[in-house]
């Protein structure tokens, strides 16, 4: 039983550590893609979530064709995770272009573990636990803080934005981050019932990206413009997309949806310290005490459960807000 349980969590662990390594990775994005100020939003979301997919599909062809027959049994939810997939990006940097950088991201962002619960509550029957309320509280909070400093530091001309754009950017918001939890929640589906994290996620991001191609097609003439447009687009694509997804996968394999799309509230911490860092922008008091309790939500999620778990684990009573979503509960 020791054994096992010590198993148990060094797995959470590391499913922990690949969603963290992942959501480094979207961090890098917003730095990215001021070294290609001539490319719209809607084209950098095509070309990094759109050939991102494709390249996924593409590497993971041969664990495709070998588990065609148990990924057709979840048609249904391939087909969901795919179309959530093809909206994602674009609810996101349209919400971000609508209600500005800093609304858009803490909805869009923010909005995605709450999502992610709702569904997993639904479909799953699955109880929220005290540890996941209260990380997702200081995490969400964190965020909060943080887009209000980013706000508040933001040029006084570029943040003028009607009442209607707004309230249409919050509702892009609320679209992006329901289609991030929905995705993030049919792939860990897939993967519970025995499909590989590498088939579950070059099956759903492959059919997302060709989704996408259309609006690349029809956005993305900037990208070849220039080299460095071209190089800004190859990043994105390979680096935050390919890979952070790749790493992402691996991530749902050991926790619930709920836990990963939480835990990627580190995302717009180290895009915040990249700002400060690379682009040379300002960062309040208020931001970095938003980013102190995003790593206290961290913390919290990733601490590893006391052995008194484990005495309540052979009674039938335990709960652990981390296991995945496809244990029994023991």
């Amino acid at each position: 039983m020791t054994r096992l349980a010590g198993h148990a969590a060094g797995s959470v662990g590391m499913g922990s550590l690949c969603v963290l390594l992942a959501s480094v990775l979207w961090g890098t994005t917003g730095t990215a893609a001021t070294f290609a100020p001539a490319v719209g939003p809607l084209a950098i979301g095509a070309a990094a979530m759109g050939l991102g997919g494709l390249l996924q599909a593409l590497m993971a062809a041969p664990r495709i064709a070998r588990e065609t027959s148990g990924l057709r049994a979840q048609r249904g939810v391939v087909v969901l995770g795919a179309l959530a997939v093809g909206a994602y990006p674009l609810a996101f940097y349209s919400s971000m272009h609508l209600a500005g950088v800093a609304a858009g991201t803490v909805v869009s962002i923010g909005s995605a573990p709450l999502a992610s619960a709702v569904i997993e509550r639904v479909v799953d029957k699955r109880r929220l636990t005290r540890r996941w309320t209260t990380g997702a509280a200081l995490g969400l909070t964190g965020t909060v803080l943080l887009c209000a400093a980013e706000a508040a530091e933001a040029p006084s001309g570029t943040g003028t934005h009607s009442a209607q754009t707004t309230v249409l950017g919050v509702a892009l918001g609320l679209v992006a981050g329901f289609t991030y939890a929905l995705y993030s929640w049919a792939a860990h589906r897939l993967i519970s019932h025995g499909v590989t994290s590498g088939a579950a996620m070059g099956t759903v991001f492959g059919l997302g990206g060709l989704l996408l191609l259309p609006v690349l097609l029809a956005t993305g003439a900037p990208l070849l413009d220039s080299w460095s447009n071209a190089a800004v687009g190859a990043y994105m694509a390979l680096v935050p997309m390919f890979t952070g997804y790749v790493l992402f996968g691996w991530g749902l394999a050991h926790v619930p949806a709920s836990t990963a799309t939480t835990l990627s509230l580190l995302e717009p911490a180290v895009a915040a310290v990249l700002a400060v860092l690379v682009v040379g922008e300002r960062l309040p008091l208020l931001g970095w005490a938003g980013i102190a309790l995003v790593l206290g939500c961290l913390a919290v999620l990733t601490t590893p459960t006391r052995p008194a778990a484990k005495t309540r684990a052979t009674t039938g009573t335990r709960e652990d807000s981390a296991a995945p979503a496809a244990d029994p509960v023991r």
